[in-house]
């Protein structure tokens, strides 16, 4: 899903043992079920970096550094020049762009939502909280504050709080399954039974003929991982949009395979997400942190055990 605003193609299938060692040795009862799909994976050839972003910063640059121009046009163009940052990876280039943009300009609401993605990212949810909080101040009707103040509360281990701010972003388009499926996560935690009659209940309003809805079925139990992995390629006709489907498909299996305790399986998909470099999309920015989040329980966890 893309946040705001893949014919050459490299088919590969992965031995198990390969994919799966990580996992054996956690989840030994666990593993058949999610080898079956990690046996039949289709991966991607990553996203190149578009030459058109990086000439794009190029002249931002230039402008920026030699042109006499207002606070007011500075600021629009250090914030477009750290959107472009960011489409590429730059996170702390645009990070700086960012802070310099509210600098000249504090009410540039969009400059505020990213920061707060990017602390996010980092970790850092009451600084985050407080970024989305400046959007709705300024722009009160900022639908995408809700999902990224949402996400940022979800991961910051306030999932009532962000079950709320995830219905509102529900509320604002309800066929859209990724909106649903945001929502779904933060309700699992608090009540997983009622979660998954939430979700089967609001699916009815989602198209069947969008593909996101595989994922919806995949939660629900409706298909298993080895028919989700199946239909994957079904009506992709480029490297691009296999690569962008499949950012999102991995992302998901990782999220599925955490509820299912196979976490092994689960961090190998966030790495496969990581690994088609669709770098604006919600699936890609997130896939890290849970892979940073799963390490430090797993650290946590061993230190319980073995507090000497």
């Amino acid at each position: 899903m893309k946040l705001l605003y893949k014919p050459l193609m490299l088919a590969i299938v992965f031995s198990i043992v390969l994919l799966t060692q990580g996992c054996v040795s956690l989840n030994k009862a666990n593993s058949g079920a999610s080898s079956v799909a990690i046996s039949q994976l289709v991966i991607a050839e990553p996203l190149a970096i578009n030459f058109k972003s990086e000439i794009a910063i190029a002249r931002l640059s230039e402008v920026i550094n030699r042109v006499k121009i207002t606070d007011e046009q500075k600021a629009q163009l250090y914030y477009d020049r750290g959107v472009l940052f960011d489409s590429v990876g730059l996170r702390s280039l645009a990070r700086l762009d960012f802070s310099h943009a509210l600098q000249l300009e504090p009410t540039l609401t969009d400059a505020y939502n990213f920061l707060g993605i990017h602390l996010t990212q980092l970790k850092e949810f009451s600084q985050a909280y407080e970024k989305f909080d400046s959007v709705l101040e300024l722009s009160p009707e900022h639908e995408y504050a809700h999902l990224n103040r949402g996400i940022a509360l979800y991961y910051g281990d306030r999932p009532e709080l962000a079950a709320q701010d995830f219905i509102n972003f529900h509320y604002k388009q309800s066929d859209d399954p990724y909106r649903l499926l945001w929502l779904y996560l933060a309700e699992y935690e608090v009540d997983s039974v009622l979660a998954k009659k939430n979700l089967k209940q609001r699916a009815e309003l989602v198209d069947d003929r969008t593909w996101a809805k595989q994922v919806i079925y995949l939660f629900l139990g409706s298909i298993s991982q080895k028919e989700f992995v199946s239909e994957l390629t079904m009506n992709i006709s480029s490297n691009k949009a296999l690569t962008d489907r499949l950012c999102e498909a991995y992302f998901y299996l990782g999220k599925y395979n955490q509820s299912q305790n196979n976490f092994g399986a689960a961090a190998n998909f966030f790495k496969l997400s990581l690994s088609t470099n669709v770098y604006e999309f919600v699936e890609h920015r997130y896939a890290r942190l849970e892979l940073d989040l799963m390490r430090t329980k797993k650290a946590i966890s061993i230190k319980q055990q073995d507090p000497s």
